[in-house]
Order: C-alpha cells, then sequence, then structure tokens
C-alpha cells in the first residue's frame, strides 16, 4: 500500500473517529461528566480535527513517490494525533492522572510532523 492511499484512509478514519467522539462529548457525557473533563474532551476533538485535515492536506499535496519528510511527517501526525487526543480522551474519562504525562509526547510528535512537513516543501525541487 503507498503511504498516500495508507494516510487517506488514516484520514478518512481519524476523521469519521471525531465527528463520532464530538457528537458523544456533546450529548452523552453533558451532565456526566464535569465542566472540566468536557473541556479536555472538547481540546481533544479539536486537535484530531485539525490533525485530520493536516493528513489529508499532505495526501493531496505529497508527490506520488514523496521523499522521507513527506512519509515521517504523515507517521508522526497519525501517532501524534493517536497519542496527544488519545490520552486527553482518557483523561477525561477518569484515567489516572499519570496518562497526562503522555499528552505531551503526543504534542510534540506533532510539532515535529509540521516541522518534517515543512522540510519536505523546502526540499521539493524548484520548477
Amino acid at each position: 500500500m503507498s503511504a498516500r492511499r495508507g494516510f487517506g484512509i488514516a484520514a478518512a478514519a481519524l476523521g469519521a473517529s471525531a465527528v463520532a467522539l464530538g457528537a458523544f462529548g456533546a450529548h452523552a457525557l453533558q451532565g456526566r461528566l464535569d465542566e472540566t473533563a468536557l473541556r479536555v474532551w472538547h481540546i481533544a476533538v479539536q486537535y484530531q480535527f485539525w490533525h485530520t485535515l493536516a493528513l489529508l492536506g499532505l495526501c493531496a499535496l505529497a508527490p506520488a513517490h514523496g521523499s522521507g519528510a513527506w512519509r515521517a511527517s504523515g507517521i508522526l501526525f497519525v501517532a501524534g494525533t493517536a497519542i496527544f487526543s488519545g490520552s486527553l480522551y482518557s483523561l477525561a474519562l477518569g484515567a489516572p492522572k499519570w496518562v497526562g504525562a503522555i499528552t505531551p509526547l503526543g504534542g510534540l510528535a506533532l510539532i515535529a510532523g509540521w516541522v518534517l512537513l515543512g522540510a519536505a516543501f523546502f526540499r521539493e525541487k524548484r520548477t
């Protein structure tokens, strides 16, 4: 499977689950979680949506046989979203506080994904 196809499938799955998790938070969790937990849930959904769009953009803009920077950027977007948003979803639902120590690792992966995306554009041959 090509990286573009794999990232496209991942973007579709992340996008669909972001909609479902957003709706779940807005409807099923109202009245069950306190204001702080709902805010954490909302942040997780926002980051998931933004990085779903970033991954989709990467799929659209990457050359058919993208460099390692393109591929690494996509991998970091997927992994970072899973770690960052996943740990926040878990915390909102009452996971132990130590799970919060994982969240910055996801954030670092997302930042690295953006840096590598910039590097991929920088390295692209000028036409």
